[in-house]
């Protein structure tokens, strides 16, 4: 990893005055600074220059180590010859048009072939899409109103799905019985009111809970592996409970595998071995540019089927299933073999032990959680087992803050959650690289704590 880092005085010698300036003028006529909340920190976020295989580099030509991968989307890292070659072929060809290409069909191809028991896709631009889209079509199939998720889980920014998001100790209600609480101001009463909340992995509340709303749910909507709630895994009994509940009632199980279709070859759902009624994609499958999708049985597909007339569900969008996005996302699924899964766990394994392990050495009251390519650290020194025990309060938000500001400052970029992610591209040295700067990053951090508990 490329870095200035002065390892002996923890200082890192960089200069930031072009992010600075770049926020100070983004402030004037972007409200917040930037587009992105995600992205939004303080004192400013990072202005991104460029990016090629692990690294990126700023606008003041600081080198990082990249373990967010724009939130997991870029799952073969920067500047991948073989999606900026089919990019710069179809550049050539045109940019979008106003009707399908051969692209769309092999693309559709190639998801169906990956996820056997599909029978047909939808293609849309982003992940908020995707999800909004399978809930509409669960409501429009079944003819009912309600949607069950689990607490904690982020489903994009449709606002039904939001609910209960970042609920806290003084609002979230009984463990198993959670409240289903608005994430932003003007959430309609309804949204709330026709959102039933679950408590992860808990089956006997859950169990509960859905029998007292099984005639008016549409869909139950699971992620495997919930980032916001934990990245904790989903239990296979709960799981199963929750695929034979909807089947025996007519209610859509919807596998939200935005993030998740990253944990196989074949996706989430092959790996923990159940079959979705509809699953929602983006991310990886878009090779960098936006992408979403909903694949499925016909059966439920049909929700979105034209060619009878108007659609259950009408779904277009100008850009839906442009030319550019589904060259690189051909290009990005057929550079990943099942071996590289497998690669991707082994180096996932090897970044989790090696966190553990220095944590446990160093005695630092830390936690790792996660699966395959996908982990985060919590600071607490037991790992989480749902939302609530990932909820951090506000003082530990602070301390997230500083470690991922001195994260930074070493080279190493993390989410605002502290969840990292692995790119084709990287080998055990970036993760020991990895795990040597949250270390001292951490160190740094706890040092601070208790100075400033004996100054008080």
């Amino acid at each position: 990893m490329s870095t200035n880092i002065d390892r002996n005085t923890g200082s890192t010698g960089r200069s930031i005055v072009g992010s600075a300036e770049l926020f100070g003028r983004g402030q004037r006529v972007i409200t917040g600074g930037n587009a992105r909340l995600s992205v939004f920190q303080r004192p400013h976020p990072i202005y991104i220059a460029s990016g090629t295989g692990v690294n990126i580099v700023d606008v003041d030509g600081n080198n990082y180590l990249d373990f967010l991968n724009n939130f997991t989307a870029l799952i073969h890292g920067h500047s991948f010859r073989p999606v900026l070659d089919r990019l710069h072929h179809q550049l050539e060809l045109g940019i979008s048009f106003s009707g399908p290409t051969k692209l769309e069909v092999e693309f559709a191809e190639l998801l169906c072939r990956r996820v056997s028991y599909f029978d047909q896709i939808r293609f849309m631009n982003s992940g908020t899409e995707a999800v909004m889209y399978t809930i509409k079509a669960a409501r429009a199939l079944t003819g009912k109103l309600k949607i069950a998720k689990l607490e904690g889980a982020f489903h994009g920014g449709y606002g039904p799905i939001e609910v209960s998001l970042d609920s806290a100790p003084a609002n979230w209600g009984p463990r198993s019985a959670p409240n289903a609480v608005p994430y932003c101001e003007g959430t309609p009463e309804w949204y709330t009111a026709d959102t039933v909340v679950l408590p992860f992995n808990e089956l006997g509340a859950t169990r509960e809970i859905l029998e007292g709303n099984k005639d008016k749910l549409a869909a139950v909507i699971i992620d495997v592996l919930p980032q916001r709630a934990g990245l904790v895994p989903i239990d296979r009994s709960y799981l199963a409970f929750l695929r034979e509940f909807t089947a025996r009632h007519g209610i859509v199980l919807i596998s939200d595998e935005v993030m998740s279709f990253r944990l196989s070859y074949h996706g989430a759902i092959s790996r923990f071995g159940f079959e979705a009624d509809l699953c929602a994609f983006a991310k990886i499958i878009g090779g960098g540019l936006p992408i979403g999708a909903v694949g499925g049985p016909s059966q439920f597909m049909l929700a979105f089927d034209p060619t009878n007339g108007k659609p259950l569900v009408p779904q277009s969008g100008t850009f839906s299933a442009n030319p550019m996005s589904m060259a690189a996302g051909i290009a990005a699924l057929e550079s990943l073999s099942e071996q590289s899964f497998q690669r991707f766990d082994d180096l996932g394994e090897h970044a989790c032990s090696s966190l553990t392990e220095m944590f446990r050495r160093e005695r630092l009251p830390y936690s790792v959680t996660g699966m395959g390519s996908m982990f985060r650290i919590h600071l607490r020194p037991e790992a989480p087992k749902d939302y609530r025990e990932a909820h951090a309060a506000p003082e530990q938000q602070e301390k997230m803050g500083m470690l991922i500001r001195a994260l930074q400052e070493r080279g190493v970029i993390v989410s605002p959650t502290c969840q990292l992610c692995l790119s084709t591209p990287m080998f055990t040295d970036h993760i020991d690289e990895m795990v040597t700067s949250v270390r001292e990053a951490a160190q740094m951090v706890e040092a601070a704590r208790l100075e400033n508990l004996g100054g008080q």
